[in-house]
């Protein structure tokens, strides 16, 4: 583009988006033709002078989706504005909102829908709306009981999805880890235990999300294992938890011991599933995040833009 023409063009631009003209307006202002002002204006968007910006909450990032289904492989990818976002709780609520709108979205509609539990996945059943779907059961994947009677305990998310679609919940009545193999392998025996994981295994559809390996951890936070566990766990190697395991950047187990006493689906269930919806937000959760996507325990990830352009860095 000649420097005429480039300065005709950001004074159109000017004119039409700061201004609030009409083509035909620019047309006299600038003493040029109305296709002559569109072409200037079509310029300047090609050339990199104009940036439009949706700053809705729900906005999404249509582009960066297009580019990480494509670069990472996924089924689906839905990616949220991060901007206007004060704090960690804001933009984990809008990617809750997110995942909310991509469950309702969703055909057909699964029968069965296994989850996880945790913060992010409350922030989900909140979001729902009353007959967000007809009739879908929900079953939860990993243990979750616990003494703490905040929100986000397993239970309460699973029924608030279930109520808030005319379903039933059914939950895994056991702690997400155990202290002693023998206790583990003694409830996984027990007969309603076994009945819950093996409709869990059975489920259309599966709604997760992952933790970092930090001392935020929901799993400290409950009390199943202590800030000094994850540290040793980060030292061998551990960037956050899916389902209450906890993987390194590659997706593999970083302690099989503590794995073994850990109750509910196993990471291969998710890996062979069809559709697996992964819930992640937020700089601290870069790296687990690349460790669900590259290692394919998701075929949907649900994220905001710094995280997707975080996952597209680390496949450039």
């Amino acid at each position: 583009m000649i420097e005429s023409d480039e300065l005709l063009s950001i004074r159109a631009a000017e004119l039409y988006y700061e201004e609030n003209k009409t083509q035909d307006e620019i047309g006299s202002i600038l003493r040029l033709t109305r296709w002559k002002v569109g072409r200037l204006l079509a310029q300047a968007k090609a050339s990199g002078f104009i940036r439009i910006e949706i700053v809705h909450p729900r906005a999404r990032r249509l582009p960066i989706e297009r580019r990480l289904r494509e670069a990472r492989g996924l089924t689906d990818a839905i990616v949220v504005s991060s901007a206007g976002v004060q704090n960690d709780e804001e933009l984990q609520s809008r990617t809750a909102q997110a995942a909310a709108d991509y469950l309702t979205s969703l055909r057909p509609i699964p029968r069965i829908l296994g989850i996880s539990w945790g913060r992010t996945l409350h922030d989900v059943s909140t979001h729902l709306k009353q007959g967000w779907a007809p009739g879908v059961n929900v079953v939860q994947i990993n243990g979750g009981v616990s003494l703490s009677k905040r929100a986000g305990t397993a239970a309460t998310t699973a029924v608030t999805i279930a109520q808030k679609a005319s379903g039933q919940a059914t939950l895994l009545p056991s702690p997400a880890i155990l202290e002693r193999l023998e206790t583990k392998r003694a409830i996984e025996s027990d007969r309603a235990v076994a009945t819950v994981l093996e409709m869990a295994a059975g489920a259309n559809a599966y709604l997760f999300s992952a933790g970092a390996a930090d001392q935020n951890s929901v799993h400290v936070d409950s009390g199943y294992i202590t800030a000094e566990n994850v540290n040793e766990l980060v030292r061998k190697g551990a960037v956050g938890d899916v389902i209450g395991r906890y993987i390194d950047s590659n997706g593999n187990i970083v302690d099989p011991s503590l794995d073994e006493r850990t109750v509910g689906l196993r990471l291969d269930d998710l890996r062979a599933a069809k559709l697996t919806i992964a819930v992640i937000s937020g700089t601290s959760k870069h790296a687990v995040a690349n460790a669900v996507v590259g290692s394919g325990l998701c075929t949907v990830l649900v994220t905001d833009e710094e995280t997707a352009t975080a996952l597209l860095d680390e496949k450039a």
